[in-house]
């Protein structure tokens, strides 16, 4: 006898013997028990989620002489038939091979004929999406009024591919990935009958292999049955299914989040030595630092061992969730050119050597740092500098005018000119997306000195990080504009170090010294 697949001899024959897809099959035995039956149904979800085992169970029951319950018997003369496939009446189509206008014609000319021996003719359309816009065409008139005795089962893994006048002619079913849980149920099931000796941890790793693909999961456990071993293990699984070993991953995955360039350059020259194929390993060490930034966020992580797991905590301890962030991005764009590249080794290794040396978000870091350097080396020196914003602060002290507190509270001044509302103007900056500036104004109060001067204070003080922010010639304009937007008017500006007396005056001009690359502060 010829050997059967075991995904193939262990297909459901009754909607009861699927699992984790109750909420379909209870509506399609419904249906069938009430004589409901639809025209055209349109089965949706991933690979191996019982779409097809559901059509061939539908194709059965509504032609089924003894159906009990909307399920088929399997034992009258026509079930016997479709389950042999020697039924004519039952027809099923691959469209990624017979996608042509032709194929669709040949269907709708045999829907005008009466079944031969069931009371329906089915047709089941696998990978339906795959039909040209012709054949769908030619499909549109023939399931929308089909004969009375003639249904329609589509079935894929696109449905955003198929027209919306496709969808809107049927009954759409989605099934979804089957959880871990069911897979191992069902495959204790096929182990017990096959009488196959695997252990509870192996069939764990199976189950999230499969991805929610129960006939994955099948295959998987078939090639481990080929090994003629006493007991298939986790060791065992790893092996066929192709999982590489963590020594290289875990060494090149720790030399970026230590920056040893020229470690990790050794570790790329035994790989290379080894012969592995590097887009392939690429994408084995973004899945393994995805894995050290889930640890650090949940503390457990799957498909690991004990050892494996301490060190993805070692390595999760030296670095940030951000800068781990930063690391999968850096890496998953370095995938992307490499794809594509003709020098996948230079790329490689130049791609690994920006990561060990740049996995700070957005150089912030570095920028804080020329931030304060840049101040330090002007604190102790004598600058004298003549510019406009110089002599608008001395402008403002010949005039000495009284200073008027602006609060928060959206409250009225005693004065004659209106009161600002600074908190609504904060709130406005977070839903225009300014976030970096809305966070550096928080908690801050806002004084008006004049007609056109404002002074914002921060009592908790102002450091040079935050000073940066707003310095920034488009955060300027941007809280500018903010103002004039609520007040009607440009204002100058000036920031107040509330535990340092320390007063920085900014305008919305443009400043020439500006164009040099320095930043100039002037102290009161």
């Amino acid at each position: 006898m010829a050997y059967t697949a075991l995904y193939r001899k262990f297909r459901p024959l009754k909607f009861e013997d699927m699992v984790g897809e109750e909420h379909i099959t209870r509506t399609l035995k419904n249906q069938i028990a009430s004589g409901r039956v639809g025209h055209a149904y349109l089965f949706n979800g991933g690979r191996g989620t019982g779409k097809t085992t559901s059509a061939k169970i539908l194709a059965r029951a509504v032609n089924c002489l003894n159906p009990k319950d909307g399920e088929p018997c399997n034992e009258c003369e026509i079930c016997k038939e479709i389950l042999e496939g020697s039924l004519t009446d039952v027809v099923e189509m691959d469209a990624a091979s017979n996608n042509s206008v032709d194929d669709i014609r040949g269907i709708r000319d045999e829907v005008n004929f009466l079944p031969t021996k069931a009371k329906y003719r089915v047709y089941i359309i696998d990978e339906v999406h795959m039909l040209t816009t012709g054949a769908f065409n030619a499909l549109l008139k023939t399931l929308e009024e089909p004969p009375e005795h003639v249904k329609f089962i589509l079935a894929t893994t696109e449905p955003q591919k198929l027209p919306t006048t496709i969808l809107s002619r049927c009954q759409r079913f989605d099934f979804k990935k089957i959880t871990n849980e069911n897979i191992i149920k069902r495959l204790k099931i096929i182990c017990s009958e096959s009488k196959i000796n695997i252990t509870n941890e192996a069939l764990d790793l199976i189950s999230i292999l499969a991805e929610g693909a129960m006939r994955d999961a099948i295959s998987i456990l078939e090639r481990c049955c080929q090994e003629n071993i006493d007991e298939i293990g986790v060791q065992l699984v790893k092996e066929l299914v192709g999982i590489p070993s963590l020594e290289y991953i875990s060494k090149i995955s720790r030399c970026i989040f230590e920056k040893d360039e020229i470690k990790a350059l050794l570790v790329i020259d035994d790989i290379i030595n080894e012969g592995k194929d590097l887009y392939n390993f690429l994408w084995e060490v973004i899945k393994y630092i995805k894995d050290v930034l889930v640890f650090k966020s949940t503390e457990s992580v799957k498909l690991y061992s004990e050892d494996e797991i301490k060190e993805i905590k070692s390595i999760s301890e030296l670095a940030s969730k951000e800068k781990i962030l930063n690391i999968i991005y850096l890496l998953s764009n370095l995938e992307s050119d490499i794809k594509w590249s003709s020098q996948k080794t230079i790329m490689f290794q130049a791609g690994i050597i920006k990561a060990c040396s740049d996995i700070e978000n957005d150089g912030l870091e570095e920028l804080k740092n020329r931030i304060i350097d840049l101040e330090n080396k002007l604190n102790g020196e004598n600058f004298t500098v003549i510019n406009e914003e110089k002599h608008l602060k001395e402008k403002i002290e010949d005039k000495k005018p009284v200073k008027k507190v602006v609060k928060n509270e959206d409250t009225q001044n005693n004065s004659s000119q209106s009161t600002i509302n600074w908190n609504n103007i904060i709130s406005k900056l977070r839903s225009t997306g300014k976030i970096r500036l809305f966070t550096s104004l928080a908690n801050t109060k806002l004084n008006q000195i004049g007609d056109l001067i404002l002074e914002i204070e921060f009592p908790n003080g102002l450091t040079p990080f935050v000073k940066g922010i707003l310095e920034d010639s488009s955060n300027k304009k941007d809280l500018v504009q903010a103002l004039l937007e609520e007040t009607g008017k440009e204002w100058h500006i000036k920031y107040k170090d509330g535990k340092n007396a320390e007063t920085t005056v900014q305008t919305n001009n443009d400043n020439p010294i500006n164009n040099l690359g320095i930043d100039i502060n002037i102290i009161d």
